[in-house]
């Protein structure tokens, strides 16, 4: 079972063996949300399904929301459901994988764990690496799927922290905010999504981009380790929790730091997008 990466060599692996296996893409772009669907219809690993940051792992309407923010997480039931119609079964391996350096699968790979799917790994370095690797690609619409899987929730394996959860607690020793966005918009200089700009009182700033080598895979173990404990100070990596601007870009350093060693952390998945937009919580620029 892979839980964190795999490589594109291990992915070789599992396709010749013909484990039970899913690869699902999660190709994105903020700025055109459209354009992730045609990369992928473009080319794509072979048997690979198209997941879409709005459309499958977000739940912008209706009340059947389990967060708040720009992108709201579906209840877990609704996202189930929408796992199953992709043709997920409970006895996959499931890999996720993107062209964006982890942004968009690794909130594929969040959300998997906080159904209960303890299987799900991203492909490190992305389609880059698999072709690197000799990997085929194929073009296409994403298949549909031939009946729908058996996928059943189980318990999370993730820890979540909404906004009055971090709110009651600023300035608690017992709380570690790590903030995933560019400095620039951490220090509240620029802000082109949300409508106030800053930060959480408090929080750290590690932009999700520094956990990314030249080549589009992960920075060793080793590396991040010793950032994240730099970054850390003496705080204890438990109290950690992430959060960006939609609780989309925090994932990797949750990855990041479970690839290094240091636990699963916890996710803030309203971010600040929600935080901004709550009255009464207080917003911070530069390091004030």
């Amino acid at each position: 079972m892979y839980t964190t990466l795999i490589s594109a060599t291990d992915l070789h692996g599992l396709v010749d063996a013909r484990q039970p296996l899913l690869v699902m893409d999660c190709s994105f772009d903020l700025m055109n949300p459209q354009a992730g669907r045609r990369q992928f219809e473009e080319a794509h690993v072979p048997g690979a399904v198209y997941v879409h940051l709005d459309e499958h792992l977000s739940q912008k309407t209706g009340d059947d929301r389990a967060s708040g923010g720009r992108h709201p997480l579906p209840s877990r039931e609704t996202f189930a459901a929408r796992l199953r119609a992709l043709g997920l079964n409970s006895d996959m391996q499931v890999v996720a994988m993107d062209r964006q350096g982890a942004n968009h699968c690794g909130r594929l790979w969040w959300m998997l764990k906080w159904c209960g799917h303890e299987a799900v790994a991203v492909l490190d370095g992305g389609l880059g690496a698999w072709q690197a690797a000799g990997g085929a690609t194929v073009a296409g619409a994403s298949p549909v799927a031939p009946a729908p899987g058996n996928f059943t929730l189980a318990p999370p394996l993730v820890r979540v922290v909404d906004a009055q959860g971090i709110a009651t607690r600023l300035g608690d020793p017992g709380l570690t905010v790590i903030d995933a966005r560019a400095a620039a918009r951490f220090r509240g200089e620029v802000e082109p999504l949300d409508p106030v700009a800053g930060h959480i009182p408090g929080a750290l700033n590690r932009p999700f981009t520094d956990n990314i080598a030249a080549d589009g895979r992960f920075r060793p173990a080793a590396e991040l380790r010793a950032d994240f404990m730099r970054l850390l100070a003496g705080r204890d990596p438990a109290t950690v929790v992430h959060q960006c601007g939609s609780g989309v870009s925090a994932v990797p350093n949750l990855l990041a730091m479970e690839i290094a060693g240091l636990g699963r952390t916890a996710l803030f998945p309203g971010s600040w997008s929600e935080w901004c937009n709550t009255p009464g919580l207080p917003c911070a620029r530069a390091q004030d």
